[in-house]
């Protein structure tokens, strides 16, 4: 579903990625792990468009991404943005209906209501919850009213980004368990990028290792932990000493 070609991209003289090479079949969860500063970010601006890249080529679902209508181009894609992203001056229902009340996915505004209620519904918040606001809700409230409005108009490849960030033990366990279950159900191609260690194991079918701008290592979470690839096992444990420098 998802193909980079050796994308590069810096910025000034800061060379984050310097030849990304990286599949995502369709159907799986691909979770990219590495270093805070290591360009994961960017690569997904990257795919999305936001960034443009300076080299390289992304293509979805074999059509190369420059070539492809924009608005339906990101039809396609649902986002759950690290620290929620949500409008403040809007009220829930609205939050999670945003592209369905505007754009190439435009519902009338009571189907689009009756939507996001039910994606609500399906994140485990209560009806009542859609003439909230933001400001209303906990952290993790807010984390699954914008994994509501990620998956609101059905699409077909979902970005997670930092999921858990800010979220205790046990909220980040729910959050990691919504997301499995949502991609299973939904048939949808996932790219997460995250520091957590249980979000990976929980929602991985396969993991990368972003580094120094390139992938240093991909596979299936069967073989994180065997792996013997030296940048994967000291980021996995934690340690100081190895190839990745304590102090970037």
């Amino acid at each position: 579903m998802i193909e980079l070609r050796d994308i590069r991209k810096s910025f000034g003289a800061n060379h984050v990625l310097r030849g990304v090479n990286l599949t995502v079949p369709a159907g799986e969860s691909m979770v990219i792990i590495g270093g805070s500063g290591t360009g994961k970010s960017v690569l997904l601006k990257c795919i999305l468009g936001l960034v443009p890249p300076d080299g390289g080529q992304i293509l979805i679902d074999g059509l190369y991404v420059e070539k492809s209508d924009r608005e339906a181009f990101l039809a396609r894609f649902g986002m759950l943005f690290q620290g929620g992203a949500l409008f403040d001056s809007l009220p829930v229902w609205q939050n999670v209906a945003f592209r369905l009340l505007r754009g190439h996915s435009r519902r009338p505004r009571a189907e689009a209501r009756e939507i996001a209620i039910e994606k609500l519904r399906r994140v485990g918040l209560k009806p009542e919850v859609a003439d909230l606001y933001p400001a209303e809700l906990s952290g993790g409230m807010q984390k699954r009213v914008g994994l509501a409005r990620a998956i609101a108009a059905e699409p077909e490849i979902i970005f997670f980004d930092e999921p858990t960030t800010g979220l205790d033990p046990i909220m980040a366990g729910v959050i990691n368990e919504l997301i499995r279950e949502i991609v299973s159900e939904m048939g949808a191609t996932a790219i997460t990028i995250t520091h957590d260690m249980s979000s990976v194991r929980a929602i991985a079918d396969r993991v990368a290792m972003l580094h120094e701008g390139i992938i240093q290592w991909t596979g299936p979470i069967e073989e994180l932990d065997t792996t013997p690839d030296p940048y994967v096992q000291q980021f996995i444990h934690g340690r100081a000493e190895g190839p990745i420098p304590a102090v970037r």
